[in-house]
């Protein structure tokens, strides 16, 4: 391969998907283990929630700093101290004997879990010549959905045979690799200007109420019944009003902390809104499959893991195909065919029954996973084609931070739909439920939450499906790729 300053592109791919993946994975194998965690430190449900939630608001607040930090620190510097604070605070997270201590190592770790994946994507995109974009997105969007994939499996062997410290005490070796490859092999490119104007912390202050504020109330919101909630009615407007603020200062400043201009190229702005679309199906059906696996078929969190495992080789099967022909057709084609057969595949398991079986979601889960590739990896490429290098650390982060919020918005949507449709369900069958048959009325109730949950989820796989195909005429609004404009970049390179 060509070689960069600074290191080989191999290399650097290697050092910054060590860092993203490790970020990824550590998400979903404590979302396995939070339960026995619950348990071993005496939390309740809602303390316990906070070791997921804690991680979650404090990394949506760094993701749109990327580039201002980016700026201020350097590259090398700001990917170095990211992967700095994951590692050290995964060290502390396995050797916390409180819950609350565990929240704040979270918490910390959270800041720096963050800024891995919009930086690795932005060094990503950097790194390869415009030609061969779509290949770095393919090995990019490997780690950032085959990561959740392998997470639960991982994570409820670790549950099942060993003690929950393990699943952040594994960070610790492949951190100080990758810091260590960072110092080696990551660039300090020319193109990233300093930043300018000091620190606005009026600014910052507002992102970071806003933001966080915002993912709280998606977070909790189901939980503590939406609105008739005072917190979360308080927390709406002072995430409302914030951002709102924060928004109009930014467009006034001379020297903002992000960068909203990238909203002037239109592919980014319309890509952006279908990463929100492709974060609600990607994460709210990643929160769905598992509950509805583990509730309704009786899974163990091993055997999910594996029920899983399917999708993830289909998303890095298709990534590969993808990564190696995107440059030589429209890219909104591919974009259109994922969305489709995503929608498909959630269609089918709106489908299955109670009696469904491995075998039954595991031809879905393959199609969805063969969907996801030649969606997103499409999808990022467009987005971010017509960005300027130089403001690429910033997009990344923002492209990063939207279909994360498109993904708590989906968790939100669904689990609240999933409650009500439940209810509703529960009612009709109850209500026509006229004699035992020979079942007690403790079997009958048993049947009726069986059946009621059983049509709430087919219901919702089945949403998920109207979503995206609703969503596929958005896709040729963004502009034509133009491969004859890539390879000037290239020669001009």
């Amino acid at each position: 391969m060509k070689e960069r300053e600074g290191g080989s592109v191999a290399l650097i791919t290697v050092t910054v998907m060590l860092g993203m993946i490790m970020a990824i994975i550590d998400t979903t194998i404590v979302n396995v283990a939070i339960q026995t965690i619950g348990g071993n430190l005496g939390a309740t449900v809602d303390e316990v929630a906070w070791v997921a939630t804690g991680y979650i608001l404090a990394s949506v607040v760094v993701m749109p700093l990327n580039g201002w930090l980016t700026a201020l620190l350097g590259r090398k510097k700001f990917y170095a101290i990211s992967l700095a604070i994951f590692t050290v605070a995964s060290f502390f997270c396995g050797t916390a004997r409180s819950i609350w201590v565990l929240v704040f190592y979270r918490i910390v770790q959270g800041i720096g879990g963050g800024a891995l994946q919009p930086t690795a994507q932005a060094i990503l995109f950097e790194t390869f010549p415009p030609q061969r974009r779509g290949a770095a997105m393919a090995i990019f969007g490997m780690g950032a959905m085959v990561g959740p994939a392998i997470g639960p499996t991982l994570g409820g062997w670790i549950v099942d045979n060993a003690s929950w410290p393990l699943i952040f005490y594994i960070n610790i070796p492949i951190g100080i690799v990758a810091f260590l490859m960072t110092l080696a092999f990551i660039p300090d490119p020319k193109f990233i200007a300093k930043a300018k104007g000091g620190i606005d912390w009026i600014g910052l202050g507002l992102l970071t109420a806003g933001l966080a504020s915002l993912q709280f109330v998606l977070e909790q919101g189901e939980r503590d019944d939406w609105f008739s909630s005072q917190a979360i009615q308080i927390l709406t407007v002072v995430s409302a009003v914030s951002l709102i603020v924060f928004v109009v200062k930014t467009l006034q400043d001379r020297y903002p902390i992000v960068d909203l201009n990238v909203f002037k190229f239109r592919s980014f702005s319309i890509g952006s809104f279908l990463g929100i679309i492709m974060g609600f199906g990607l994460y709210g059906t990643a929160l769905i499959l598992p509950l509805f696996f583990q509730s309704i078929l009786g899974f163990t969190a091993y055997d999910t893991g594996l029920a899983l495992m399917p999708g993830a080789f289909a998303t890095a099967a298709s990534m590969l195909i993808i990564g190696r022909i995107l440059n030589r057709i429209d890219g909104r084609w591919s974009i259109v065919f994922g969305t489709l057969l995503f929608a498909w595949s959630t269609w089918l398991l709106g489908g299955l029954t109670v009696q469904a079986g491995y075998w039954d979601v595991f031809w879905p889960r393959l199609v969805q996973g063969f969907a996801l590739g030649f969606l997103f990896v499409p999808l990022t490429t467009i987005s971010l084609g017509d960005v300027p290098r130089a403001e690429l650390a910033g997009a990344t982060g923002v492209f990063t931070l939207l279909r994360q919020l498109g993904g708590s918005l989906g968790i939100a949507i669904l689990t609240t739909m999933l409650t009500h449709q439940t209810a509703v369900a529960w009612n009709v069958l109850a209500s026509g439920v006229t004699q035992t048959h020979g079942y007690t009325t403790q079997q009958l109730t048993g049947l009726v939450s069986q059946q009621s949950a059983m049509i709430a989820y087919n219901y919702l796989f089945r949403v998920t499906a109207i979503v995206f195909v609703l969503s596929t005429p958005l896709i040729f609004f963004v502009r034509k790729p133009q491969r004859s404009a890539m390879t000037v970049a290239v020669a001009v390179e």
